[in-house]
């Protein structure tokens, strides 16, 4: 009987990226359904009947979705964050969890420069701004987006800095940045800090006013994590108390804090929506590996990037 997988996005993939993910899969002999823009989630419960896959970006799969999905087997978030998709009411359901780590990566790492360097040169403002080339650079987590970073680091001659309590000291060293030992450390040595660190019960709301005022003089946090990691009044209390500091985000925090930050000026930037892995290449780099991922697990048993075992 022919398998089917469903590629459900609110939030569609480029153009390229369905099509060679759709012929992934077809040429595997896979029927492909898909489910775009949808603007109600009844839409999904009623496309996700029949699937045994399941394709999703930032959709949330949750306990009733996953029960509409009486035939499925695996879900695959095309990307690295996965708290979207309830992973432990999966598991209950005997339903595995995917990501696709490292698809997206570089072009995350590049929008850091890109707002890096918006904001040393004033927002391109006329006025005097400051070089990159020289400054201590420290990565708060170094996976695949902090070695994406690491890298372009390297290119701008900064120095670099890294904390990651799941790596060995040898291993940031081989990696080129300077290992520090604790969380406080890095903050208080860095010119810029670039933050990459999951939403987890242990890390959410961590990030707070303690850790922005001991940053350096005219010093700059770069988040394009998850907004849950940011303490938000301590964050907006941190800028009040020190008028150098800056705040970069990828991910815009709740509306409230948006407003207070925004009487900061140009000390505050937020992207217009979540854009780190909005290229087309990371597009198709991460739709195409979930299929490449979804035919290994039907098939062969693979279960290489199972999140929920």
């Amino acid at each position: 009987m022919t398998k089917t997988v469903l590629i459900a996005t609110q939030k569609p993939f480029a153009a390229e990226a369905k099509t060679q993910t759709q012929a992934i899969l077809e040429e595997a002999g896979y029927s492909v359904k898909v489910l775009e823009s949808y603007a109600d989630e009844a839409d999904l419960l009623g496309a996700i009947a029949e699937a045994d896959a399941i394709i999703v970006r930032s959709d949330k799969i949750h306990s009733g979705v996953l029960d509409a999905g009486k035939n499925l087997k695996l879900v695959v978030r095309a990307g690295a964050g996965y708290d979207n998709v309830d992973t432990a009411a999966a598991k209950e359901r005997g339903i595995a969890v995917m990501n696709t780590p490292g698809q997206n990566a570089n072009a995350v790492a590049e929008l850091v420069f890109g707002m890096l360097v918006f904001s040393a040169r004033g927002q391109y403002d006329g006025k005097p701004g400051t070089e990159l080339k020289g400054k201590t650079l420290g990565i708060h987590a170094l996976g695949n987006v902090g070695m994406n970073v690491l890298r372009i680091a390297k290119g701008f001659d900064m120095e670099v800095l890294a904390f990651d309590p799941y790596l060995a000291d040898a291993d940031i060293s081989a990696a080129g940045a300077t290992p520090v030992s604790t969380v406080e450390e890095l903050y208080a040595k860095s010119d810029y800090l670039s933050l990459h660190i999951p939403a987890t019960d242990e890390t959410k709301n961590s990030i707070g006013k303690a850790l922005l005022t001991s940053m350096p003089q005219g010093a700059a946090l770069v988040n394009t994590a998850r907004a849950e990691v940011i303490d938000e009044a301590g964050l907006v209390e941190a800028l009040k108390e020190r008028s150098d500091l800056r705040y970069l985000t990828d991910i815009a925090p709740s509306e409230a804090t948006h407003a207070a930050l925004g009487e900061f000026g140009k000390r505050y930037f937020a992207t217009p929506k979540k854009m780190g892995a909005q290229t087309e290449e990371a597009n198709t780099n991460a739709a195409t590996a979930a299929a490449r991922q979804i035919i290994g697990f039907l098939e062969r048993g693979e279960r290489k990037h199972v999140v929920n075992d």
